[in-house]
């Protein structure tokens, strides 16, 4: 199993017609970055029901699809183009699992 140094989640969506050259296009031109850097690059459709990852394994360039049959992924809402994650809260996140209700912390003043 591939295990990228960081896991940058694309906020806003695309159209998953977009193939590997496409998606790598937007990597270099919107971030400045290269598919080729050890990062994995997550992007998801409007309806949060599919996502495409780019990953360099370090001979090439892996494009993979994921697709929910119900429900939809929990996708960060943020200002910023990218979101970078933690491995756990990806593995979540595959999974349809609200990532960012499991990594919150308890409020201060609450007590039991």
């Amino acid at each position: 199993m591939i295990r990228p140094d960081q896991i940058y989640c694309v906020v806003e969506p695309v159209d998953m017609r977009r193939g590997l050259e496409s998606l790598s296009q937007w990597i270099q031109t919107s971030l400045g970055a290269t598919p080729c850097d050890g990062t994995a690059y997550a992007f998801s459709n409007r309806s949060k029901t599919r996502l495409k990852l780019l990953i360099w394994d370090g001979t090439g360039v892996w494009c993979c699809q994921r697709r929910l049959h119900r429900g939809a992924f929990i996708w960060p809402s943020h200002d910023d183009r990218c979101w970078v994650m933690t491995q756990a809260q990806w593995d979540w996140l595959i999974k349809g699992v609200d990532w960012q209700r499991l990594t919150v912390q308890a409020p201060a003043h609450w007590r039991v």
